[in-house]
């Protein structure tokens, strides 16, 4: 009986290893981690719902798959536990029956299960060794498993994708902030230029309003005025608001001091339409100074580039073409034959300070005047040489009877400005 018993529990046992358990049995093998598959019971892949999952749901579901694998385990130990407790029990009472039987299969020392242990005694403690290492497996695995997860770490894929996704969203970051630093300093420019356009527009109504508030009261008269042209430039100018009729004879006078070297530049010009060179008086570079009308050009013996104050009287008649040359009251020379029998033209534009390529325009900053001018006067005659040296002494003040020097009679641009002059007897002493 006791031989039997022990035969069906080996066989069992052997049963279970190898084939998996018989339905009903209660030596159940679960699914186990690697190091229990390698102890008889392989562990079953893990199934894939919903398509490919990402490294962190795949570390979280491989957890929660060891947990309950573990727990099946300890069910599993403690039924085991239970059947061999109930073995142990039954082979006892065996040994005890056995025991009044001399004269049974046992006492006469036979085999009568062929190669089975001779001691069921023995087969319960190797199978009980065996249940116990497989407990201490699985007790190792659930601590380390425990270990694992409080020290879990990325895979390190998932941790590149996560860093690189940081990097792109630290680029990003710095990209907007220099959008908006370019956008902050493009707004900064633009309220600044802005600014100082709505600045300078009010300065010049406040300057506009002045001068209307103060009318021909600026100034201690209405010719005590000089029109100052500071820089050699194409768009600082005075204009003339009075044209000049159909002209036979001309003087024409006026007190300036230039600062440019070399060369003057354009004192005044006078265009008309058809001819920009209808009266002009220049020095360019280290030309002396020339008289143009009608494009035709005289050379004048004048020298007035020390920076000091000088007036000059420049006389001419259409007949011969007669000219002659003043500075400071003294006739410095004449000549004839400059655009002989040509009258000048009327309805053009007496431009101070650039020389014009078309009417009013088309200045060449080469060309510009440089300095102060003041008292602008022509005359429709040629004066007499005592009348130009009492105008140039200040002995006598005779305004143009064309144009006169005037406050209300001269518009300045670009920057050029109006200042209250010198006296006639302080230019003098600048001579």
């Amino acid at each position: 009986m006791l031989a039997l018993l022990a035969a069906g529990v080996a066989l069992a046992v052997a049963a279970g290893a190898q084939d998996g358990p018989a339905p009903g049995s209660r030596f159940v093998c679960t699914a186990l981690p690697p190091e229990a598959a390698r102890a008889g019971c392989p562990l079953p892949a893990m199934p894939m719902q919903g398509g490919a999952l990402s490294p962190e749901e795949e570390l979280r579901a491989a957890v929660l798959q060891l947990r309950e694998t573990v727990v099946q385990q300890k069910e599993t130990l403690g039924a085991q536990r239970e059947a061999i407790r109930e073995l142990t029990g039954k082979l006892a009472r065996c040994e005890g029956l056995a025991g009044g039987k001399a004269q049974g299969p046992a006492a006469t020392g036979k085999d009568t299960m062929g190669d089975l242990p001779r001691d069921p005694g023995h087969v319960v403690e190797q199978l009980s060794r065996s249940l116990q290492t497989l407990k201490d497996r699985l007790e190792s695995l659930e601590h380390q498993l425990r270990v694992n997860v409080s020290n879990a770490v990325l895979p390190s894929d998932f941790r590149e994708v996560l860093q690189r996704r940081l990097g792109e969203l630290e680029r990003q970051l710095l990209r907007k902030v220099a959008e908006l630093e370019d956008e902050k300093s493009l707004l900064h420019n633009e309220t600044s230029a802005h600014r100082q356009k709505t600045e300078n527009a009010l300065n010049a109504l406040l300057q506009r309003v002045t001068e209307l508030e103060r009318g021909n009261s600026a100034f201690k008269s209405p010719d005590a005025f000089k029109v100052s042209l500071p820089l050699r430039t194409n768009y600082l100018y005075g204009k003339i608001k009075k044209t000049l009729p159909e002209l036979y004879a001309f003087t024409i006078c006026l007190w300036l001091r230039s600062s440019a070297l070399p060369g003057i530049g354009t004192p005044f010009s006078y265009a008309v339409p058809g001819q920009a060179n209808e009266i002009v008086l220049i020095e360019w570079g280290n030309n002396p100074i020339e008289l143009l009308i009608n494009d035709k050009v005289a050379q004048l013996p004048l020298f007035v580039s020390d920076g000091k104050w000088h007036h000059i009287c420049i006389t001419w008649t259409t007949r011969d073409g007669m000219w002659e040359a003043f500075q400071d009251g003294e006739k410095l020379g004449t000549g004839e034959n400059l655009a002989p029998w040509h009258p000048i033209k009327p309805g053009g534009v007496l431009i101070l300070g650039q020389e014009q390529d078309t009417v009013g325009g088309r200045f060449d900053a080469t060309q510009a005047f440089v300095g102060e001018l003041s008292q602008f006067n022509i005359w429709d005659r040629v004066l007499r040489a005592q009348e130009i040296i009492n105008i140039a002494n200040c002995s006598t003040n005779m305004p143009g009877n064309i144009i006169p020097w005037v406050d209300n009679n001269v518009d300045v641009f670009g920057g050029a400005s109006k200042w209250p002059v010198e006296t006639c007897e302080e230019r003098l002493l600048d001579l």
